[in-house]
């Protein structure tokens, strides 16, 4: 995560160096202080991909909402297609 600021990263970066992280912590390969750090590391790169999915979330339900008819059933020409 050092190579290069957060928001600039992917979320599938985010979660790649994410799994790195735990991993590494996992197999006990870093010491105390630098798990820490890792563990510190890791909540912001959590953060990180919170906000992507936010994002991506209030995304999707602008597209549903522009996506839905203007008014109740029948508005989309079904019924007139249908006559």
């Amino acid at each position: 995560m050092d190579k290069e600021p957060k928001d600039k990263l992917t979320f599938e970066e985010a979660l790649g160096q994410l799994e790195k992280i735990v991993a590494a912590v996992e197999q006990g390969k870093v010491g105390l202080e630098e798990s820490l750090d890792k563990y510190e590391q890791g909540m912001r790169l959590i953060q990180h991909c919170r906000a992507i999915l936010e994002q991506a979330e209030k995304r999707i339900e602008t597209i549903n909402r522009q996506g839905q008819p203007a008014s109740g059933p029948g508005s989309d020409g079904a019924e007139e297609a249908a006559s």
